[in-house]
């Protein structure tokens, strides 16, 4: 009875232990070799940016891992005798708590990927029963806020089912087959890669009628490892397209506009003069953004609430795809008045002061639209950032130039985490920024502490970019 009862109680103690290793399991999306690459160099996430999210995947793994851990020290429990050894045996185990994660994580894998296939498998048939015009988009940038923007405009004429949120993986696209798609006459996938093949996996499940490829640029380069490998990936989409399907390129970018001349089939560009669609006459304020819409050749007098060159380019994209599917001009001009930004994406969360949330997933191309975006604004211009990750060698470089691209805007720099922080304040240096402009924050608190004595209603806010729970 003792044994037993000892070992309930380390078992479950163990269990409380081992939540803190995790977190950084699930924040590396179950990739093993980068957990322990984390654990080896103490990296844990204690902050509740990023909860965990208990999936019945991750429940799964729980379970096992607690029956791991019963298992273990019910063995210790009943075999070890001496109180020294005992304590010396549990404290052992504590301690290769991130092992045995990794031994768990190996014996539910098989399990997962036959569970994967099956749910796979299900939504493909489920695809296949409907008459339903399927969309793909991908790109490295602006995916989310294209397909956003075109699911409001397309609700004028159809019924649509997106993706919600930032669901762009296998599982995510699956998911929303099986538990969202209904009565639908248009399906839009948002389709997000780390590696290569991971878009064409996911197009094998859409098989889609047009692909929509956004802006491509310098990200998650610790995977792609190259901008070429970029662009193979995202060109996964177009070769996944069903016969005679057509494919939409966003053409503010040499790379979207290289797989553009590449490919063979039925293709529209975006944002270049005298393509399919692009604007003119841009302007800005804290009201929104106006501008000429140049559809087909015709001129359409556009006005909405979202700001900067990235969403209008973003705009013009998905009014490319509507008019393919045959919405009014009308219709068009409404539904882009009636937009609502993107959370977390340009989006002005508050008027007095102006304060404007750029926070979401920034990429290099972003950040410098987003301080156009601050620049047309005649007031006090703070910036926050811990600059941007996941950039492999080319990381301290790009966030120098940010550095000096902030100097040449902004009036107060304010640079969260420690990630970034030499390379930002030597950039913004290096464009003679006052030195007691610049302030450093590793926490909320103290970032609002600092942006209490800098803030008033002159000023205008821009929060750019917003780290993973796993930087500390």
């Amino acid at each position: 009875m003792i044994v037993y009862l000892h070992t309930c109680i380390f078992a479950v103690l163990f269990f409380c232990w081992s939540i803190v290793f995790f977190k950084p399991y699930q924040l590396n999306q179950y990739n093993i070799n980068k957990f322990l690459n984390d654990v080896c160099l103490l990296q844990f996430s204690f902050g509740d940016k990023n909860k965990i999210n208990w999936t019945k995947r991750f429940i799964r793994f729980c379970i096992c891992y607690f029956l791991a851990g019963f298992g273990i020290f019910f063995l210790i429990s009943f075999y070890v005798k001496n109180p020294a050894l005992f304590i010396l045996n549990i404290a052992v185990v504590f301690l290769l708590a991130p092992l045995l994660v990794a031994i768990v994580h190996m014996i539910v894998w098989p399990l997962e990927i036959l569970i994967k296939k099956c749910y796979i498998s299900k939504a493909k048939k489920k695809l296949k029963k409907k008459k339903i015009i399927k969309i793909g988009i991908t790109g490295s940038y602006g995916k989310t806020s294209t397909k956003n923007i075109l699911a409001h405009i397309l609700e004028k004429e159809y019924k649509v089912c997106a993706s919600p949120l930032n669901y762009n993986t296998e599982m995510g696209i699956t998911k929303t087959i099986l538990n969202n798609l209904d009565d639908h006459d248009v399906f839009i996938a948002e389709m997000g890669a780390r590696h290569r093949f991971d878009i064409k996996k996911v197009a094998q499940i859409v098989e889609p009628d047009i692909a929509v490829i956004t802006t491509i640029g310098k990200a998650h380069l610790e995977s792609f490892a190259t901008i070429s490998t970029i662009e193979k990936t995202k060109f996964e989409l177009c070769e996944s397209l069903q016969n005679e399907g057509k494919a939409v390129f966003n053409g503010d970018s040499n790379s979207t506009l290289k797989l553009y001349k590449k490919f063979t089939g039925n293709k529209f560009l975006t944002n270049q003069p005298n393509s399919f669609v692009y604007c003119e006459n841009l302007t800005c304020s804290k009201e929104g953004s106006k501008f000429d819409l140049i559809v087909d050749s015709k001129r359409l007098k556009v006005t909405t609430s979202l700001l900067g060159k990235c969403n209008i380019d973003n705009i013009a994209t998905a009014v490319a795809v509507a008019k393919i599917l045959n919405i009014s001009d009308k219709d068009i001009i409404d539904a882009i008045k009636s937009l609502s930004p993107t959370p977390h994406r340009l989006e002005i969360i508050s008027k007095n002061p102006i304060i404007i949330d750029d926070s979401y997933n920034s990429n290099e191309v972003g950040f410098n639209q987003a301080l156009e975006v601050l620049a047309q604004f005649d007031k006090t211009k703070i910036v926050v950032t811990p600059g941007i990750v996941e950039l492999g060698e080319e990381q301290s470089q790009i966030n120098f130039k940010l550095g000096c691209a902030i100097a040449d805007v902004a009036d107060f720099i304010v640079i969260m985490n420690d990630v970034n922080k030499n390379d930002l304040y030597s950039g913004a240096i290096s464009h003679n920024f006052n030195k007691r402009n610049i302030f450093f924050a590793n926490s909320r608190k103290k970032q609002q502490e600092i942006l209490k004595l800098l803030v008033n209603e002159a000023s205008v806010v821009l929060f750019e970019n917003d780290l993973p729970d796993n930087y500390n």
